[in-house]
């Protein structure tokens, strides 16, 4: 008999179109997206623009581009843009806030979802002094570094008030922003209406194969439109990938709280071991291996000799992540080869 599949929580990217995905793809109806005629393109882009309370939204390849549109529609070259230290768009996005966009930024200190919205505003630059003007604030819902926490509404509202204040712009790298709507019950167009600009993702925990969206005023969308044919952006018959989006956005939202409660189950059944690092919100676990006797790559190493995919950040941090594509039989498989590598490894020392 054949060795099962692996079970794959290094990321909810993983996850391969449903058979009914793939109908709506070969099915879609499509046109030339560079002239703005792809129906069902521009049919997403209304959905999603609609469902967060926007004038406008556009379709991108990647989470990263929409990041970076973003930020290019509020921070003009030389301006500053802040975030936390753990922020995707100035950690994993190669420096393109600064290299495409030629933004500069700044960081307060990586707390995940708990931001202090005090320290946020006493690091705001104005004009003048012969210092970069502060421009953008950027934060990230749910925190994919900080374990999937979701940043409390109270605390996005205060934040709000200190852009204002300032008058300074609000993004929003929602690219798992659907599990924070999940998990705390905020509908989208509340948090829509908080941000000048917002990023979203369809490939993550939705489960489309490509795609996220840019979203803001018409004005904005219609810049970033010439912004992302300018940065290699401008796709074709993009339908084909826009259906899979709306696909995914009918038939996999909802279901995002089964993610939730099998990453509540890992977290539990690891938890005894001590190495379970924060409260579980959403579908990522963050395992802190600082004081186990084993570092994240050897239990990585071993995990996958057992058919068990983990992600390795660094050598003590492993993260673990749930997604339609783990049922819980996979999660039950996770559960028995963690447990018995991590009750070797205290046997052991690790050795």
């Amino acid at each position: 008999m054949a060795d099962p599949s692996p079970v794959d929580l290094r990321s909810d990217t993983v996850t391969r179109p449903t058979p009914g995905m793939r109908a709506a793809m070969a099915e879609a109806e499509v046109g030339d997206d560079v002239y703005g005629e792809d129906p069902t393109v521009n049919a997403l882009q209304d959905d999603v623009a609609a469902m967060f309370g926007h004038e406008a939204a556009l379709f991108t390849p990647t989470g990263s581009m929409a990041n970076q549109l973003a930020v290019q529609l509020l921070v003009e070259p030389a301006g500053e843009l802040l975030c936390d230290a753990n922020a995707h768009v100035v950690t994993n996005e190669m420096a393109a806030h600064a290299v495409v966009g030629g933004v500069s930024s700044r960081t307060w200190p990586a707390v995940g979802g708990r931001i202090d919205p005090g320290t946020v505003a006493a690091m705001i630059r104005p004009d003048g002094f012969w210092a970069v003007p502060t421009r953008a604030i950027a934060v990230e819902q749910t925190h994919n570094l900080g374990g999937g926490a979701v940043i409390a509404l109270d605390t996005l509202f205060d934040l709000r008030q200190v852009a204002d204040d300032a008058g300074v712009a609000l993004h929003c790298d929602g690219a798992r922003i659907w599990h924070a709507h999940v998990a705390d019950g905020v509908p989208l167009a509340t948090y829509g209406r908080l941000f000048d600009t917002v990023s979203v993702c369809l490939s993550k925990g939705l489960g489309a194969p490509v795609g996220s969206l840019v979203l803001s005023s018409a004005e904005r969308i219609a810049r970033a439109r010439f912004i992302r044919k300018r940065m290699g952006g401008g796709m074709r018959q993009a339908g084909v990938l826009a259906a899979a989006g709306r696909y995914a956005l009918r038939e996999h939202l909802d279901r995002l709280a089964d993610d939730h409660a099998r990453a509540a189950r890992l977290a539990a059944a690891l938890h005894p071991y001590g190495v379970v690092a924060g409260d579980v919100h959403t579908n990522i676990v963050s395992l802190d291996l600082t004081k186990a006797p084993l570092d994240a790559p050897a239990l990585a190493a071993a995990a996958r000799a057992e058919g068990v995919l983990v992600g390795a950040l660094g050598p003590r941090i492993v993260r673990l992540v749930t997604h339609l594509d783990v049922d819980d039989a996979g999660i039950d498989r996770a559960v028995d080869v963690l447990t018995s590598i991590l009750d070797r490894a205290d046997e052991t020392g690790g050795r």
